[in-house]
């Protein structure tokens, strides 16, 4: 079994595990900044970014990425060293999983903006939304979708589709080639079904912050991120942007992130 991941910078280790199908695209700029104080490894569970896009892709496991990761820690860790875990988004969810199973050789994990529902006491009607999200992809196509996902993460109500809108599916072939579409349809639905073991996640080490985007407030995941915090006895901290925050904006992202992880004074 191959493990993907890219390496910079040079400091203590910090994983990265990116949002969606963990393809690392447009975190250039964020691991950029981060390398200038992390041996930062960002990890491609997939292999995305490693000549693996459009290569057949079964529905995705937490565990795997999540014993991935551990893999890759054991493969980069210096001996006796710990390690720092950022993951955002769906990334975020093996994340939570690494600090639950494999928590001997980390120090800090931050989970950004998970979409851990079961947390929530509405549970059931947002795992619906994210499994509503995954059929109206297979029955109009990606960008009627990312609006249905759109509209679920700002827990408003869809704007329903036009009478005469042509349905616009991938072909099998177009779906394993981009990244958007595996997520939607390999990660999104079981991952967003993930329960969390609370109890582990309670104990400590190693250190959890839940990260939630200042620009997410009043939406689901920024809720999702304090109910989670709060149920776990941990903290839960503001980052730049929203959802997407570690994308639009990278820099500020990361400072915030360096400041979490390795407080001054």
């Amino acid at each position: 079994m191959s493990d993907h991941y890219d390496v910079s910078g040079t400091g203590p280790v910090l994983l990265v595990i990116p949002g969606g199908a963990g393809h690392p695209m447009g975190l250039d700029t964020f691991t950029a900044r981060l390398s200038e104080r992390f041996t930062v490894v960002t990890y491609d569970p997939l292999g995305l970014a490693h000549g693996q896009l459009g290569r057949p892709v079964e529905e995705q496991r937490v565990e795997w990425w999540s014993e991935g990761a551990a893999r890759v820690l054991e493969a980069v860790l210096p001996e006796g060293e710990s390690a720092y875990v950022f993951g955002t988004s769906a990334g975020a969810v093996p994340a939570l999983d690494l600090a639950a199973r494999h928590p001997d050789r980390l120090r800090h994990v931050v989970a950004h903006e998970p979409p851990v529902v079961g947390v929530l006491p509405d549970a059931e009607r947002q795992r619906a939304m994210f499994t509503d999200v995954y059929d109206t992809y297979r029955k109009h196509g990606p960008e009627a979708a990312a609006a249905r996902m759109t509209a679920g993460l700002e827990e408003r109500p869809p704007t329903p589709l036009a009478p005469d809108a042509e349905a616009q599916p991938l072909s099998p072939a177009d779906e394993l080639s981009n990244p958007m579409a595996l997520m939607l349809t390999r990660v999104l639905v079981p991952f967003s079904s993930y329960d969390p073991d609370l109890t582990a996640l309670s104990s400590s080490p190693p250190r959890l912050t839940l990260a939630a985007g200042i620009d997410s407030v009043d939406q689901l995941l920024y809720r999702t991120a304090t109910i989670l915090a709060r149920r776990t006895g941990n903290a839960v901290r503001q980052f730049p942007g929203g959802h997407l925050g570690v994308m639009t904006h990278s820099a500020e992202f990361a400072a915030r992130l360096t400041e979490t992880l390795v407080p001054v004074g």
